[in-house]
């Protein structure tokens, strides 16, 4: 008999996500042009923001800020909320969170079974509003919460310095050539840019935005329009690029239709953008990240219209 396999917790399913290929989107691009994503979904409470609540509460935890006892306290469009009541509940912790009332269904029932209490704020004010509720109720009673902060937390973007730059790193040989990821609170920009290009200043690092402030790419920012996040440093990207909802749910549907791949309106963002890059190219091996699939999002309106 072989030897068992060690079992495992929650936290240690997150990261090390696989390196996606496409064989129809990319047919028409030059042979020495490659685009690959990774699938963020894979991590177990199903995207990207896995990586930075688990980095944020492991940090909080060694320098004291975060005790038994106290709740977690964050503002979020959902998907970080999912992460840290996943994280809240196999840790321990009370979980409460800010959300704009409009977030979809599958969100809140994710976020109900995990046992976080909700917040629900403006859905005019988007994520903006959840961040100011937010912050009002860590100044009203600071003692009862640790205030995660992901906007503003630097532990977000050492997620993606220590992890998913590593991971893509290796992924491709250190072939890598293009960056390219969407902004949100930008920890996973902004922090796997910098250690890209520490491994390599070639690299070059494009980021994407809402091509408006009225957009479907939850956990996106319109920045121009948005409460900026403190994390944010525009002078790592080489490039900021605006995409349209119309560009990425058309490649929504591409992926789900082409490739069998059936993602979130922010991956079909981070797809339409890379595509764009690659498009340009005559060789070089472009990398982006799907923050989470559909899952979260079936009970939205646009699926109709695909």
């Amino acid at each position: 008999m072989g030897q068992p396999i060690p079992p495992v917790n929650v936290a240690e399913l997150i990261g090390n996500t696989p390196l996606l290929r496409f064989r129809s989107i990319t047919a028409e691009l030059p042979s020495g042009v490659e685009v690959y994503a990774k699938a963020e979904w894979q991590n177990p409470g199903g995207s990207v923001k896995d990586r930075a609540a688990l980095q944020m509460v492991l940090e909080a935890e060694r320098d004291g800020l975060l005790t038994p006892g106290k709740t977690i306290l964050e503002a979020t469009s959902g998907n970080t909320g999912i992460a840290l009541a996943m994280i809240g509940a196999a840790r321990g912790y009370p979980v409460k969170l800010c959300l704009p009332a409009n977030a979809s269904q599958e969100r809140k029932r994710i976020l109900q079974g995990y046992g976080a209490e909700l917040v629900l704020t403006s859905p005019m004010e988007m994520t903006d509003g959840a961040q100011r509720e937010a912050r009002r109720l860590h100044t009203e009673d600071p003692d009862r919460y640790f205030y995660t902060d992901q906007y503003s937390n630097p532990n977000n973007w050492r997620a993606h310095y220590f992890g998913t730059a590593a991971e893509i790193w290796e992924q491709t040989g250190g072939r890598i050539t293009h960056w390219v990821a969407g902004l949100g609170t930008s920890g996973t920009f902004v922090g796997a840019t910098r250690r890209l290009k520490e491994l390599n200043p070639r690299i070059r690092c494009i980021s994407f935005q809402p091509a408006s402030p009225l957009y479907l790419m939850d956990g996106l920012k319109h920045m121009a329009t948005a409460m900026v996040p403190k994390i944010y440093d525009p002078s790592v990207a080489d490039e900021d690029q605006a995409v349209d909802d119309d560009e990425a749910l058309e490649m929504v549907r591409r992926l789900a239709r082409e490739e069998g791949l059936l993602v979130g309106p922010s991956s079909g963002g981070a797809m339409a953008c890379a595509m764009r890059v690659a498009q340009q190219l005559k060789e070089g091996v472009v990398v982006t990240l799907f923050p989470d699939n559909a899952t979260k999002y079936l009970s939205a309106s646009f699926w109709e219209d695909l």
